[in-house]
C-alpha cells in the first residue's frame, strides 16, 4: 500500500491546521501580549458556535440511533457479552490510567483565575440531590442549557426508546430525526473548522495572561498519555488476549495486530481500521458471528484511548480549576463520566468535544477550561485511535470466549 504526502495531509491536515494555529497563536501571546486581549473575543465566538451546535446534535444523534436499533434475539448472548466486555475494559482503561497519574502526578502552578470564586461558591449537597441534579432537571427549558448535559443526554435516549415503542405511528418523527442528525453532524463539522482559527486565538490569550510556562504545562500530561498509553497498548491487551486464549491467544492477537495498528496510526479514524479489523479477526479465528457484530459495534462505542484521555481529560481539567482530582467523589464521577462519554459519546460525531461539556457541567467548572483539554485531546488522537481500534479485535476475542465459543482455524496468510 503507497503512502504519499498527499495521504499523510489528507490524513493529518487537521491536526496539522490546528498546531499551526496554536503555535501562531503562541507566538502573538510571547511576543505581543497587548494583542491578546483583542483576539479573545476570536474564540469567544468559535466557542460559543460550538456551544450552540452541541445541544440539537446530541439530541438527534442519541435519539436516531437508538430509534433506528432493530432487535434481533439470536444475538441476545453474544450483544450481552459484548456490552459487558465494553464497560469492563473502559472501567479497565480508567482505573489503571487513576493508578498511573497517582504514581506521576502532574503539578501546576498555573490555577486559573475563577478557581478560588469556584470552590467557594460550590453547592454542597448530599449524594441524592447530587443525583437529582446530575440526572434531571425540573423545567423542559432547562435541558437545553449545556450546564445539563447529563439530563439530556438521557432524555435524548428515553426519545429514541418512545420512538421505537411507537412503531409505525411514529416514521415521521423517526425520519425527522434521522435528517436533524445528518443536518446537525453537517454543522458541527463546519464550525469545526474553525477551530484553528478560534483555539488559535484563544490560547494567545492564555499565553498572554499566564506566560510562556504555559507550554510546560501541556508538555508533561501529553507525554506522560503517550508513556502511559504505549505501555497500556502492549500490556494490558496482552493480558485480555491471555485470558481469553491462553498464551496461544496473545501470539494470534500480536501477529495479526501489525496492520490495525498502522492503519489506525496512518489514518486517525477507527472506522478506516474497521476493515483491517475484521481481516485480522478472521485471520485469528474469531468466529465471524462475533466479529461481525462487535467490530463494528466496537468501532463506535468501545474506545479505550479515549477512555484513557477523558481520564487525563478531568485530571487536567480539575488541575486547572484548582480542585482535587483524588479525591473520592471527584473519582466515582470520573469513572461514571469516562463510561458514558467512551461508549455514548463516541458513537457521536465529534463527541471527545461534547465529552469535554459533560466535565465542565458535573463538577460546575468554567468554561475557560475547554480550550486546554480540547488541545490535549487533539494532540493525543493518533494513540488515542489506535487503543480504541485495535481494542476491537481483543474485545472480539473476550467476547468469543465468554458466550463458550471458539477460535475456529485461522485464515492462512496471504495465499498467492
Amino acid at each position: 500500500m503507497k503512502y504519499s504526502a498527499k495521504t499523510f495531509i489528507h490524513n493529518y491536515g487537521s491536526i496539522l491546521l490546528l498546531l499551526l494555529g496554536i503555535s501562531i497563536g503562541s507566538l502573538i501571546g510571547i511576543f505581543f501580549p497587548q494583542l491578546a486581549n483583542n483576539l479573545k473575543p476570536i474564540g469567544d465566538i468559535f466557542l460559543n458556535l460550538l456551544f450552540v451546535s452541541v445541544i440539537p446534535l446530541v439530541f438527534f444523534a442519541i435519539s436516531s440511533s437508538v430509534a433506528n436499533i432493530e432487535g434481533d434475539s439470536v444475538l441476545g448472548k453474544i450483544i450481552g457479552m459484548m456490552s459487558f466486555v465494553f464497560v469492563l475494559g473502559i472501567i479497565v482503561a480508567g482505573m489503571t490510567s487513576i493508578a498511573f497519574l497517582y504514581l506521576f502526578p502532574i503539578n501546576s502552578p498555573l490555577p486559573i483565575e475563577q478557581s478560588k470564586n469556584i470552590i467557594d461558591t460550590v453547592v454542597h449537597d448530599s449524594w441524592g440531590e447530587k443525583m437529582v441534579r446530575f440526572l434531571t432537571v425540573s423545567e423542559f427549558s432547562s435541558l437545553l442549557s449545556r450546564q445539563n448535559m447529563l439530563a439530556f443526554v438521557i432524555f435524548s435516549f428515553l426519545i429514541g426508546i418512545a420512538t421505537r415503542k411507537s412503531g409505525s405511528s411514529a416514521v415521521l418523527f423517526r425520519n425527522f430525526i434521522n435528517s436533524g442528525n445528518a443536518v446537525m453532524g453537517n454543522l458541527l463539522v463546519m464550525v469545526m473548522r474553525l477551530a484553528p482559527v478560534g483555539l488559535g486565538a484563544y490560547f494567545a490569550y492564555q499565553v498572554g495572561t499566564l506566560g510562556p510556562q504555559l507550554f510546560g504545562f501541556y508538555a508533561k500530561p501529553i507525554g506522560l498519555y503517550y508513556l502511559f498509553g504505549t505501555l497500556y497498548f502492549f500490556i494490558v491487551f496482552s493480558f485480555f488476549a491471555f485470558f481469553a486464549f491462553g498464551l496461544n491467544g496473545v501470539k494470534l492477537y500480536w501477529k495479526n495486530n501489525i496492520l490495525p495498528s498502522l492503519t489506525a496510526l496512518s489514518s486517525c479514524s477507527s472506522l478506516a481500521t474497521m476493515p483491517a479489523n475484521l481481516l485480522a479477526a478472521k485471520q485469528i479465528g474469531i468466529p465471524d458471528t462475533v466479529s461481525s457484530v462487535v467490530i463494528p459495534l466496537g468501532t463506535t462505542l468501545h474506545k479505550h484511548g479515549s477512555a484513557i484521555a477523558c481520564i487525563f481529560k478531568i485530571y487536567v481539567a480539575l488541575l486547572l480549576s484548582g480542585q482535587e482530582f483524588f479525591d473520592p467523589a471527584n473519582l466515582m464521577m470520573a469513572i461514571g463520566i469516562t463510561l458514558l462519554v467512551s461508549i455514548v459519546a463516541g458513537g457521536i460525531p465529534n463527541g471527545g468535544y461534547i465529552g469535554e461539556m459533560l466535565i465542565i457541567s458535573v463538577y460546575q467548572m468554567p468554561t475557560e477550561v475547554i480550550p486546554s483539554i480540547m488541545i490535549i485531546a487533539t494532540l493525543v488522537d493518533p494513540l488515542a485511535t489506535m487503543l480504541n481500534a485495535t481494542g476491537d479485535t481483543v474485545a472480539a476475542m473476550l467476547t468469543t470466549k465468554l458466550t463458550g465459543q471458539r477460535l475456529t482455524e485461522p485464515l492462512s496468510e496471504n495465499p498467492d
